[in-house]
C-alpha cells in the first residue's frame, strides 16, 4: 500500500490521536491489544443505539434483529478462517477462555495417567498453564518442544517429542515473544500419524495473514477480537465438528440445553451447547465489523506491510550494537522483542513512555521462554496496520535518548 493510503488507514484510529506526556502517540503494542478504528466503534454503538436486545430467545423486531446480527457474525468468522461449518464456531470471552475450554472439555475427558501432553517451550501461559495443569490432575506427561539455534520451534526435536503416548499437541501459530510462525500443518500431520489432537493458539496470527483452519488440520483453533481490531472480551473456538459433538458442555445454564426434566437434561446443538447465559453480544458485533475492516484492506496486504516495517526495524537495530534481538531473522511477524544492555527493560520502558512510545516489557505471558533464553523479562515493540516507518523512527531516537541519560549518570 503507498503512504496516502497507510495515512488514510491511520487516521480511522482515533485513540492515535491523542497525545501522552504532551507527546504524539507512538504505539507498538499491538501485541498486547490492537486499537479499534472507526467502523468497528460505531457499528459497536449502533447496534446499543439501534438494535439492542438479547439472542436466541425472543421472537419480537429487536430480538430477531439482535440474533440476526449475532448469527451472521458466526457465517462471517466461519468463512475467514475457512471452518468448514459455522456450526464450528464457539463465540468465547477470549483466546484464554478458548483453550480453557479444551482442556476442561476434550482434556478432561480424554487425558489419562501416563498421556503425553506435548507443548512448546514459547507458549503464552494461556497455552501452557491449562494443560500444565491438566496433567498435574490426570498424571500425565508434560513435555516441551524446544528452540533452534535461529531461535524457531525445533522440528527435529517435535519429531523426537511426539510419539504414540502423545493425546494432545498444544502450540501457538505465531510466537508472542519471538515473532516467528510455526509450521502448524508439518507439526499437525505428525500429531496425526499417533492419533494426537492439534490445539492452536491463533491469538498472534488472526488479522495479519490469512488463516485458513482446513488447510492448516488443526483440531481445534483459538483467538481473540481484541487483537486483531475488535473489542476485548469476545474470542472464538474454532474445534472440527466431529469432535465438538462428542465433547460435554463447559457451562451449564441458559439456552445451551434442548430438554430439562427435574433429574436429567440434553443438551442443544452447536454451537449453542457451548454458549451457556447471555453472550458478548455486542462484543461478537464488533468482531464482525472487525473482520469486515481487514476484509476490506486485505489481508495479503496487511502482512506486506508489516513486514515492511519488521525489515525497517531490523536494518536500525543493527546499527545499534547495545541491542539484543530475539528470536528468528526470517518469517518473521511483527513482533521484535529486544532488550537495551545494561538497562531494565521496565526501567526502558518507562522513559520510552516519557517520550510518547508505547511498549511492553515484561515476561510476556511465557516465563517458561525467558527462562530459556536466560533472561528475566525483554521489551517488546509490534506492529499494526496504522503504524510506518515513522513510528520506527520515533522508538529508535527514543532508545537512543534512554540509553544517553542512564549512560550519563553511571
Amino acid at each position: 500500500m503507498d503512504k496516502m493510503n497507510i495515512m488514510t488507514i491511520r487516521d480511522s484510529f482515533p485513540l492515535l490521536n491523542k497525545k501522552i506526556n504532551g507527546k504524539s502517540i507512538t504505539y507498538l503494542d499491538s501485541a498486547a491489544t490492537s486499537q479499534m478504528p472507526d467502523c468497528v466503534l460505531n457499528k459497536f454503538e449502533e447496534f446499543y443505539y439501534n438494535s439492542y436486545a438479547n439472542v436466541h430467545r425472543s421472537v419480537d423486531t429487536l430480538g430477531y434483529l439482535a440474533t440476526s446480527a449475532y448469527e451472521d457474525v458466526r457465517n462471517k468468522t466461519a468463512a475467514f478462517i475457512n471452518a468448514q461449518s459455522s456450526q464450528e464456531v464457539i463465540f468465547t470471552s477470549g483466546c484464554t477462555d478458548s483453550l480453557n475450554l479444551i482442556a476442561a472439555t476434550y482434556g478432561e475427558e480424554n487425558i489419562h495417567e501416563g498421556d503425553e501432553i506435548v507443548v512448546t517451550i514459547m507458549e503464552h501461559h494461556s497455552n501452557l498453564l491449562p494443560w500444565q495443569q491438566l496433567a498435574k490432575r490426570k498424571k500425565a506427561v508434560l513435555k516441551y518442544i524446544y528452540l533452534s539455534e535461529q531461535q524457531d520451534l525445533d522440528l527435529e526435536d517435535a519429531k523426537r517429542k511426539i510419539s504414540s503416548k502423545t493425546k494432545i499437541v498444544a502450540l501457538a501459530q505465531c510466537s508472542n515473544v519471538l515473532g516467528c510462525v510455526n509450521p502448524v500443518k508439518e507439526i499437525a500431520d505428525l500429531a496425526h500419524k499417533y492419533d494426537a489432537v492439534v490445539v492452536v493458539d491463533g491469538a498472534q496470527a488472526v488479522g495479519h495473514f490469512k488463516v485458513d483452519v482446513q488447510a492448516l488440520n488443526a483440531d481445534f483453533y483459538a483467538f481473540s477480537g481484541h487483537k486483531m481490531f475488535a473489542p476485548n472480551g469476545v474470542g472464538v473456538l474454532y474445534g472440527k465438528k466431529d469432535l465438538l459433538e462428542k465433547m460435554r458442555p463447559y457451562r451449564y445454564g441458559g439456552e445451551m440445553i434442548s430438554q430439562v426434566t427435574e433429574q436429567n437434561a440434553t443438551w442443544a446443538e452447536l454451537p449453542q451447547k457451548f454458549e451457556a447465559g447471555t453472550p458478548n453480544i455486542a462484543g461478537v458485533i464488533g468482531l464482525g465489523a472487525a473482520i469486515s475492516f481487514v476484509n476490506s484492506v486485505g489481508l495479503a496486504e496487511i502482512y506486506k506491510h508489516e513486514q515492511g516495517l519488521v525489515n525497517y526495524l531490523l536494518s536500525k537495530f543493527a546499527n545499534l550494537d547495545y541491542i539484543t534481538i530475539y528470536g528468528p531473522k526470517d518469517n518473521h511477524t511483527g513482533v521484535i522483542a529486544f532488550n537495551v544492555a545494561d538497562l531494565h527493560p521496565h526501567d526502558v520502558a518507562t522513559f520510552l513512555d516519557q517520550q510518547g512510545v508505547e511498549v511492553r516489557a515484561g515476561h510476556h505471558c511465557a516465563q517458561p521462554l525467558m527462562n530459556y533464553l536466560g533472561v528475566e523479562s525483554t521489551i517488546r515493540a509490534s506492529f499494526s496496520i496504522y503504524n510506518n516507518e515513522h513510528d520506527i523512527d520515533q522508538l529508535i531516537q527514543a532508545i537512543k535518548t534512554t540509553k544517553e541519560f542512564f549512560d550519563g549518570i553511571k
